[in-house]
């Protein structure tokens, strides 16, 4: 990698490659030839880590929208401008081998978990073509990096392993996502813009300017979520054309008291879900966090507004099919203090499961169950509706 000159390539033959982390440089081409694969090595000993911030306090190791040492991903992009990284080839990241999956939320050797792919203040970067899986936590985890493509990808993790996110842009600016497919243990796209923590507010960021089309997600909690790390704010994202395939929700907003930030003008455009439970969800009483279950955060009853309080707004479902669903086309749950608004449904149609049975649709306290539901909306403001389509005539009761 040293001796690859900027604007050289670097050509991986085919073959199988077991390696610890891998720092790549700015300006060059990685290119993975059909038959090629970089692996993660199972050992974690001498394993590289990275620190919260490096000399000028700038955020390197992140989890979970804050800043936290980290191991380093398996190919580690720090300052790499320009990057591109194609072709047929794989990238695994080791998750089976070794222990990585078995403390999901723990640190070892005092750090986190890594990536299999981490970019971070690297503009301009282009991936294409290459399959990325067996994550050891999120799979691509690209954090201040505007202006990123990234198309043709294969993501692919474990149906069962943990917090193994897809793609997760976090406080990235102008970033499109085009003919990816996903089948993961956790969300498929994940948006993110830092977590706002008592004194922690220096690393937020806001993510803008998002286009995700043409993507194919399959299983996975989530299709698009947008939070629950979004205090830098995360706008301007639209989802068109792509289809859903059995993920337990579709469009996932999901947020808390303590968070601040924003989540607005997102639109989801000519989008078609197949056996979605819940195909939209906007949740403002996400318990996340070791606190997420208390009181303050839990209670019905208005809080104060202030800097901490999120919003969610501007919401359009247009275009939008969904069949079999279990649970509610849409759920929402909005802060009594502060309601989601600007729901619009544009000629949704949607059709039920028979065989449904009752579910939870939000992660909150005191959450119903839900069964065959159109609209559920607290502290929420809808326009429109949906159109139900019977694919049955007389289905089961619930």
């Amino acid at each position: 990698m040293a001796a690859t000159p900027a604007g050289g390539t670097l050509k991986v033959p085919s073959g199988r490659y077991v390696t610890g982390p891998v720092f790549l440089k700015a300006g060059i081409t990685l290119w993975l030839t059909d038959g090629a694969e970089i692996a993660g090595k199972a050992d974690r000993t001498g394993w590289p880590q990275l620190p919260a911030r490096d000399g000028s306090g700038r955020v390197i190791g992140t989890w979970e929208g804050l800043p936290e040492t980290s191991f380093a991903a398996v190919l580690t992009a720090i300052d790499c401008s320009g990057l591109k990284i194609t072709g047929r080839g794989t990238i695994d990241g080791g998750g089976d081998r070794g222990d990585w999956w078995s403390w999901p939320k723990e640190t070892r050797d005092g750090a986190r978990r890594p990536r299999t792919l981490f970019l971070a203040h690297s503009p301009d970067v282009e991936l294409s073509g290459f399959t990325v899986r067996n994550s050891p936590s999120w799979t691509v985890h690209p954090f201040r990096c505007d202006r990123l493509t990234a198309a043709a990808l294969f993501i692919e993790n474990p149906h069962d392993s943990p917090n193994t996110d897809g793609l997760d842009p976090e406080s990235c600016e102008d970033v499109l996502l085009a003919g990816l497919h996903f089948s993961v243990g956790d969300d498929c796209i994940a948006v993110k813009a830092g977590k706002r923590a008592p004194g922690q507010e220096d690393h937020l960021a806001p993510t803008r300017r998002l286009e995700i089309v043409q993507c194919h997600m399959e299983r996975g909690h989530g299709a698009v979520v947008l939070g629950s790390e979004m205090s830098g704010e995360i706008t301007d994202v639209t989802i068109r054309a792509c289809s859903f395939d059995g993920t337990d929700r579709g469009l996932r907003i999901k947020t808390r008291r303590g968070r601040g930030g924003k989540v607005a003008r997102v639109t989801l455009d000519h989008v078609a879900m197949t056996d979605v439970p819940t195909p939209f969800a906007a949740n403002a009483f996400y318990f996340c966090d070791p606190d997420g279950h208390d009181d303050w955060v839990q209670a019905r009853t208005p809080a104060p507004v202030d800097a901490t309080t999120p919003v969610i707004e501007d919401v359009t479902f247009r275009d939008v099919t969904a069949t079999g669903v279990t649970l509610a086309v849409v759920a929402l749950l909005g802060l009594p203090e502060q309601p989601i608004r600007g729901i619009r449904l544009e000629r949704v149609r949607a059709s039920f499961d028979r065989d449904a049975q009752p579910g939870v649709p939000l992660m909150a306290a005191g959450v119903a169950p839900a069964c065959r539901e159109t609209i559920r909306a607290d502290f929420a403001e809808v326009t429109g509706d949906v159109e139900i389509f019977e694919t049955t005539k007389d289905p089961e009761p619930c």
